[in-house]
This record gives structure tokens, C-alpha cells and sequence, in this order.
């Protein structure tokens, strides 16, 4: 990663350019960054999924929405047109993307985002909290709800409980009204679950992980599983299902090649159901309840943009959520042309590096940093 400056994004047709106030560091952002199998970017890359900030410029054709708003990106990406598109259900579209993954994220002073992606926030809710909730709630919100059904008096079983969307997951169950149930490892973090609402907490460095989902449940089976570990756990997670039960996964931290013995799935008819991001009316349906303080977002730490690397170490290394919140670094443009210079003694061949300023952005991945382009530059973080 490297700071350094991109070109200032410019306005089109149904698009607004947001001034970042904050933006939230994801795993996802560490997976972009190690190279998902699939994905082909354009280098330098702007990670950043999640943020909120004020909109500084509004583009043509749009309406309701006026320079100074204050808004929270939602960071799924749908086409409009498709079949599922037409059906509401965005997120299944067949041009799906996110931002910071797919396309330049909003880790910059500056990002532009379709009108559709944007949602308002009150004064009430700072732009640190707001950063840290897009993709987390709205993925736990259809993951539980819409995919899994989950309903109040059920058991929710939550893996990797201290991270993102499980925090996000366990608050959800608590207001639909489940019985929660976190897994975790430290005892730091079993507190951390706590102090959230979860029921009963499992951590696994310290506890036999069936036997303790017997003593939870008074030696009856959880309803919903939702997980994003993978393969480590799948084995142990199947057998405590109860009949009819629903896991969902949205991930698979430790490996994708989970064990699953057919017969429990159909003798007890178990439901295995995959689950990434949301619908718009799901997205808006979440936010209403973080934007109420009903649900919160768990903010492990608050970083200025030009320590974004630092940001990404801590993530690496594990920290208590699955994101780290930083601020961005400066409120004014930075308009100093940059120029591209090929490596010399000393740096990776194949590599560009951007000399000019002390621009905050963070110039990461493999290859190429491949601009050359002169004009208004803003700091990014690539």
C-alpha cells in the first residue's frame, strides 16, 4: 500500500459526488487486496466498501437530494434491468457488484455513487457509527430474515460472533425476538458478545463446542446457524442443528471445501442456504432501525486515512470486529498534478510508483500503478 493521489472523480448522469467523512475497513478489503480468484482490476486500486459523509456535488437528473446532505453509502452495485433487478431482488442482479471490490471504492477524500445508493442520516448518528453499518446490518438483516425466516422463540447460533456482520447478526435475533447464542474465541471477546445481548456465549478455545451448545439449549438443537468461518466448523454446526434447520453462509474465513454429511440434511431435512448483501428494500429496511438507535455498530477503532496501512495490519492480525473505522484524513482538495515514474535500484519490477505531495491514498495490489493522467486530483486510498 502506498499513499499517493488519483484523478478528482467527475459527475454523469444520475450520480453524486459524496465528500467522505468516514469510511470502514472490511475483510472484504483485505480479500480484494490478496486477489479474489475471478476478479480483474484496474490498477491502482481505491478499496473501501462502506462510508458516510456529506454530498459535495449533485449530477444531472437527479432529485431530492441537495449539496450538504449528510448520507450513508449503500455499497451494492445492481443494474436496473435484469430480471431480478425488475423483481426487487437487487442483489441477486446479474451485473452484481460492490463497491471497493468490483469497482474504486470510497476510501478517498471524494467518491461518486449512483442517487440510488444513497441514504440520509441525522445529526444524530456520527459519520463514524453510519460508516461502519452498510454492508455488516444489511447482510445479517437478509441473511436472517429474508433467506433464513428467522422468527421470535427460535434458536440463532452465530459463528465468529466478535466479528461485522455477527455483531450485527446477534442484535437482530435479540430484536426479532430469538435466543442467541455466540461463538467466539478469548475471553475478551466472549465479553465483548455479551455486552451485546447475546444469550449464551461459546468460546471455542475453551469450550467443547457440542457439549456446550447441549448446556445452551437444556440438550435440545439451535433453529438457524449463521456462519462465515467454513470448513472447520461445518461438521460440529450440522449436527446440532434441530429438524428443519436453516444455516446460512456468507463466507468462508477458514476455506471453502466444507464436509457435509448428506444424511443429516435429508433425515432431518435441513435447509443449507448461501446469502451475500441485500435488496435496496432490505438495505433501507435495516437502516431505518440504525438510524433509530435500535441496532448500533460495534467500532473497534478510528484511524486517520493516512494510516490506512496500519489499519490493514490490525485487521490482518485480528482485532475485536471484523472492521476497523477510520477517519478521513483532510476536508480540503488536494490539486497537485502527480506523475508516474517506472521502478528503479530497490523496487518490485513491473511497479509504478506516484511521486508527488504528501497525498493520502493508498496505492495497493500487485502491479502497475498505470496513471499517467494530469488534471484535479483528490486523495484516495488504492
Amino acid at each position: 500500500m502506498e499513499i499517493g493521489e488519483s484523478p478528482e472523480p467527475v459527475l454523469a448522469h444520475g450520480t453524486v459526488i459524496v465528500q467522505v467523512r468516514a469510511v470502514a475497513l472490511n475483510h472484504l478489503d483485505l480479500w480484494v487486496r490478496r486477489g479474489i480468484p475471478g476478479l480483474t482490476l484496474d490498477l491502482p486500486h481505491i478499496g473501501g466498501s462502506e462510508a458516510a459523509g456529506e454530498i459535495a456535488e449533485v449530477g444531472p437528473g437527479v432529485t431530492g437530494w441537495a449539496a450538504g446532505d449528510r448520507v450513508v453509502l449503500n455499497p451494492s452495485l445492481w443494474c436496473g434491468e435484469c430480471d431480478f433487478c425488475s423483481a426487487g431482488e437487487e442483489s441477486l442482479c446479474r451485473r452484481f457488484m460492490v463497491l471497493g471490490e468490483h469497482v474504486q471504492g470510497a476510501a478517498a477524500e471524494r467518491v461518486r455513487v449512483p442517487e440510488q445508493n444513497l441514504y440520509r442520516i441525522p445529526d444524530s448518528l456520527s459519520f463514524v457509527e453510519a460508516a461502519a453499518t452498510p454492508l455488516v446490518f444489511q447482510t445479517a438483516w437478509r441473511a436472517l430474515i429474508s433467506r433464513a425466516g428467522l422468527s421470535e422463540g427460535e434458536v440463532l447460533l452465530v459463528t465468529g460472533a466478535s466479528g461485522g456482520v455477527s455483531t450485527a447478526a446477534i442484535q437482530i435475533g435479540k430484536l426479532l425476538g430469538a435466543t442467541v447464542i455466540g461463538v467466539t474465541s478469548g475471553a475478551d471477546n466472549s465479553a465483548r458478545v455479551t455486552e451485546l445481548g447475546a444469550d449464551f456465549v461459546i468460546d471455542r478455545s475453551a469450550d467443547d463446542f457440542r457439549t456446550a451448545v447441549k448446556a445452551a439449549t437444556d440438550g435440545g438443537k439451535v433453529d438457524v446457524i449463521l456462519d462465515s468461518v467454513g470448513e472447520d466448523v461445518w461438521p460440529d454446526l450440522i449436527r446440532c442443528l434441530d429438524n428443519n434447520g436453516r444455516i446460512v453462509t456468507y463466507g468462508a474465513t477458514t476455506g471453502p471445501g466444507a464436509s457435509l454429511d448428506l444424511r443429516h440434511v435429508f433425515w432431518k431435512q435441513l435447509q443449507v442456504i448461501g446469502s451475500t448483501m441485500a435488496s435496496k428494500a432490505e438495505f433501507e429496511s435495516v437502516m431505518k432501525h440504525v438510524t433509530s438507535g435500535e441496532l448500533h455498530a460495534v467500532v473497534h477503532d478510528t484511524w486517520n486515512l493516512t494510516r490506512i496501512a496500519d489499519a490493514h495490519r490490525e485487521l490482518r492480525a485480528g482485532c475485536s470486529a471484523s472492521w476497523c473505522s477510520y477517519r478521513e484524513a483532510v476536508s480540503r482538495q488536494v490539486r497537485r498534478s502527480t506523475r508516474a515514474r517506472p521502478p528503479g535500484p530497490g523496487r518490485a519490477p513491473g511497479r509504478w510508483w506516484l511521486r508527488g505531495g504528501r497525498g493520502a491514498g493508498v496505492f495497493g495490489g500487485r502491479a502497475t500503478c498505470g496513471h499517467r493522467e494530469r488534471g484535479p486530483r483528490s486523495r484516495s486510498s488504492h
